[in-house]
């Protein structure tokens, strides 16, 4: 009995029932559970920068060979964008066949005033200023900022640079391994309060929209967590088959990390945890310190299946018909605007408006008939991009022969 109460699964899963039961049996606990999820999360994004760093700098300085970093780079962002056309597609197709915007603006309001701080967000975002952007003109600014494509772009750099300096780099290599050492122990202690950062989350998320507010909107909820669910258990799965590797045993080996982002709707909350768990199940330190980092911001499986079909079901709402081009221009848009989806603050409404904006042929309005509903979808985004990430680092880590088989047939 005391060995289950300790496990951290079993404490995870006790705070999200407690958050539930929190949440709908004292509906003014909101505020302070807003907190208690938001502070566990700030605690993990205060290291998740410096470890992407670590972890980049040491992956790519200890490789004797720079053609392999390049390739193993544009391996990755060949699979990403391959995989994240296949996400978009069907959620695309589920959108048509299932309709779920029918007969949802006679329920739903829309909330303008929400709205207004989304579009102006949206109204301020230029794609080239984006892609500029990854080249930061001040590296502590940008890990002030938390800036992750700036932090990808520098430890690149400083990886490489490392990396030419041989052995006499060595004692900054040395260094490094140490501090890398420190953080993911910090890790560790954080992620004890793993089941608080679920009861918090879980309880803000019940007490502030409710169930019965959510009716209207329970179609396009179960849309997206079917689409994911089918995209996980299908597409992912298919592709740890063809690649020889078991789907099962990977979920079992971080079950902790989707209870964690089920909890808190953050898969950013177990990124280190997952570098580390990747490393552990077979892939090289190099592979896990390229793909990993570089998939949380090009390789949003979930993210663009969200994106999709929330294009579609506001045509819907609005009784706009699309016609296949226009929703293969839809496609082409997404697949541009949803790779900065990551690192944008209020980053679906954003995107979705941005997208919206673009294509002016759905009301841009109409994203308020979102807000309330989104909390509850980001679990499906979060989830679904983690596992995809992993799964990505493994096929990658395979085609390189990096992927130590005998470590996974023990299951360490």
């Amino acid at each position: 009995m005391k060995k289950l109460i300790t496990n951290l699964n079993f404490q995870v899963i006790s705070g999200i029932i407690l958050g539930i039961a929190a949440g709908f049996l004292f509906p003014s606990i909101g505020p302070t559970a807003k907190i208690i999820s938001q502070k566990f999360i700030d605690l993990i994004t205060m290291l998740i920068h410096p470890i992407i760093f670590l972890t980049i700098v040491l992956g790519i300085g200890g490789m004797n060979d720079m053609k392999k970093v390049g390739r193993v780079g544009g391996k990755a962002l060949l699979y990403f964008e391959i995989v994240s056309t296949c996400a978009l597609i069907i959620g695309l197709i589920v959108a048509n066949v299932v309709r779920p915007g029918e007969g949802v603006v006679s329920k739903v309001a829309a909330d303008t005033s929400k709205l207004a701080v989304y579009q102006k967000a949206a109204a301020d975002m230029h794609w080239l200023d984006f892609l500029t952007h990854i080249i930061p003109s001040n590296i502590f600014n940008a890990f002030a900022a938390g800036d992750i494509l700036q932090i990808l772009f520098f430890a690149i750099l400083f990886g490489f640079a490392l990396s030419m300096l041989g052995e006499t780099g060595q004692p900054v290599t040395s260094f490094f391994e140490t501090l890398s050492k420190v953080f993911f122990n910090i890790m560790r202690m954080v992620m004890r309060l793993a089941p608080l950062g679920a009861f918090g989350g879980m309880a803000y998320t019940i007490s502030t929209y409710g169930l019965k507010t959510l009716e209207p909107l329970m179609k396009l909820m179960g849309s997206v967590y079917l689409t994911s669910i089918f995209f996980i258990f299908g597409v992912l799965h298919l592709i740890c088959y063809l690649y020889k590797f078991s789907f099962w045993k990977y979920l079992g080996f971080i079950k902790e990390e989707i209870l964690v982002v089920w909890g808190t709707s953050s898969s950013e909350s177990v990124l280190p945890a997952m570098m580390h768990k990747m490393e552990k199940f077979g892939c090289s330190k190099s592979v896990v310190g390229l793909v990993i980092p570089a998939g949380y911001s090009f390789n949003l499986d979930g993210t663009t299946i969200y994106l999709s079909m929330s294009v579609i079901f506001l045509a819907q709402v609005f009784h706009i018909p699309l016609t296949i081009w226009q929703q293969i221009t839809i496609i082409g848009i997404l697949m541009i605007t949803s790779k900065g989806a990551a690192g944008v603050t209020g980053s679906g409404f954003i995107i979705l408006t941005s997208t919206l904006a673009a294509i002016k042929i759905i009301p841009a309005e109409g994203v308020a008939i979102l807000l309330g509903v989104d909390r509850f979808m980001s679990e499906a985004r979060a989830i679904t991009n983690m596992i995809g990430n992993g799964i990505a680092t493994i096929v990658i880590a395979k085609s390189e022969g990096e992927f130590d088989e005998k470590r996974l047939a023990a299951g360490d």
